[in-house]
């Protein structure tokens, strides 16, 4: 079902009216949206606001209770993506749907290979994604695995997939998190350039300066409505925040410095590294994506053995304990992988809040005998203190947005009143109103004597809440800065490994 362009006059995406319903959850109340050809248009609004579920609705995962969707002009009623990608859609999700084990060029064409006497055309398979690389910007090996590609290279990749498949509608879902700043510049430049071949972009995300950057309109989602439609040439970030969240935002602020105690982590040698983290302090990692950050966090939390070095918790050698020999030493942990590390999908909000105490009083009755009342009860504290949107404690964690679960795991941690925070991209795929909650949490935690490593790829983030900043390039500590020495041009400098 291969539609025809549509003029610059007609919607390349309309949607009108569209209603959908989850058991207790209004998710999108009447939604309408429209994007022409040549237009860069940012969806924006907290977690749990309807974005998600109005691009399954648009891209065939989804069907509308009530509504229409139009695309170039005409109606249509997807099974499927496959529908929708007949259509001339296409979807990046924030996790990419790539074979690592696979070379580029195999990935692109993958279920759309050319073909000659009946067999795949590697050679002109090659050729293809060597001609669209070229044509939009997009520099690639057409014979690299994919699984050796760092995740700026990956995205590429997932972009070329849609343009292989002639999509003239692209959806991006939150295109950003992992990437660089001179990544992310160039990612831009190249949504730039397909808006002004015609095609229609839609990007997905929290990033007010970004949507301000490379976006021609936006429209603003709350609770499931429609609260803004905006041009950003004229609006501001503030604008945009109070249409998501209905108050008053402060933006980017930094939060005041700890007051540094006693040691409570100590490292030595651990992969290469040495740090320590004092109590009343945070001490930032900074580092794209594949420098070791993550093994050295898994690392710490028991997740990873630690062949050489030494591991101390308030003078506790911890180097060989397990998980929760750690945590019984004093460590809490937020891991970067919400769903497969740090949640059970299948088990209650209520369930997975209780996780970690669920062996002590007032939880437990005995070793391993929960007390219901006393779970439920935890667990409506942590939904208010958290402003975790759920239908109630007793839904599947699962069926959460993922804001709402990292809003759920942050919490959960947090309330153990551990000594040590191990914290992974606290806010990754977190609204603008969750975000400054998540770093008041933090920063008050750090405030009551507790002591925080935080990794992430955010450099406004690190900036913000970070007593100490250290940067991470290519398995190493490759620079050091106090809080007021570090900013944005010197730490983007070390994240690629120059030198400022």
């Amino acid at each position: 079902m291969t539609l025809p362009p549509s003029s610059p006059e007609t919607p390349a995406v309309e949607m009108t009216a569209i209603t959908k319903r989850y058991p207790g959850t209004l998710a999108n109340d009447g939604v309408d949206l429209s994007v022409r050809p040549g237009e860069i248009h940012a969806l924006m609004g907290e977690n749990g606001a309807g974005k998600s579920t109005l691009m399954s609705v648009l891209y065939g995962t989804e069907r509308p209770d009530a509504g229409t969707v139009r695309i170039h002009g005409r109606e249509v009623h997807f099974a499927g993506p496959a529908d929708a990608i007949a259509a001339g859609l296409g979807m990046v999700h924030q996790g990419f749907r790539l074979f690592d084990s696979l070379t580029v060029a195999e990935n692109v064409v993958y279920r759309a290979e050319p073909r000659r006497f009946g067999l795949v055309d590697r050679t002109a398979a090659r050729r293809r994604v060597r001609e669209l690389a070229e044509e939009h910007g997009l520099p690639v090996d057409p014979d690299a695995r994919v699984g050796s590609l760092p995740v700026g290279v990956r995205q590429r990749v997932e972009i070329l997939k849609l343009l292989h498949r002639r999509a003239r509608v692209l959806i991006l879902d939150e295109p950003t998190a992992v990437l660089t700043p001179d990544e992310a510049v160039r990612l831009f430049a190249v949504l730039k350039s397909l808006a002004k071949q015609g095609h229609c972009v839609i990007l997905v995300t929290h990033k007010l300066q970004e949507v301000l950057e490379v976006g021609d309109t936006i429209t603003v989602l709350r609770d499931g409505r429609v609260t803004a439609r905006l041009r950003t040439a004229d609006t501001t970030a503030s604008e945009i925040a109070e249409a998501m969240t209905g108050r008053r935002v402060e933006l980017d602020r930094v939060h005041p410095p700890g007051t540094p105690g006693e040691v409570v982590l100590s490292v030595s040698g651990v992969r290469g590294v040495d740090l320590t983290v004092r109590a009343g302090e945070i001490v930032g990692i900074a580092g794209v994506a594949g420098n070791g950050q993550s093994e050295l966090i898994e690392a710490l939390a028991g997740l990873r053995p630690v062949a050489a070095g030494r591991v101390e918790i308030r003078g506790h050698d911890i180097t060989h304990a397990s998980p929760a020999g750690r945590r019984a030493a004093g460590l809490s942990y937020v891991p970067e992988d919400r769903a497969a590390v740090g949640t059970a999908p299948a088990a209650s909000v209520a369930d997975n809040l209780a996780m970690g105490h669920h062996r002590r009083p007032p939880l437990a009755t005995g070793r391993v005998l929960l007390h219901s009342a006393a779970v439920q009860g935890h667990a409506r504290s942590l939904i208010e203190r958290f402003g975790i949107k759920t239908a109630s404690p007793r839904t599947p964690a699962g069926a959460l947005s993922g804001g709402n679960l990292q809003k759920l795991l942050v919490g959960r941690e947090l309330a153990h009143e551990a000594p040590l925070l191990l914290v992974e991209q606290p806010t990754r795929g977190v609204d603008i109103g969750a975000v400054q909650r998540i770093h008041e949490q933090l920063v008050a935690h750090r405030d009551a004597g507790h002591a925080i490593l935080l990794v992430s790829s955010e450099l406004s983030e690190i900036r913000a809440l970070s007593d100490r900043i250290l940067v991470m390039y290519e398995g190493r500590i490759s620079a050091s800065y106090d809080r007021d020495d570090a900013d944005e041009r010197t730490l983007g400098l070390a994240l690629a490994g120059a030198e400022a």
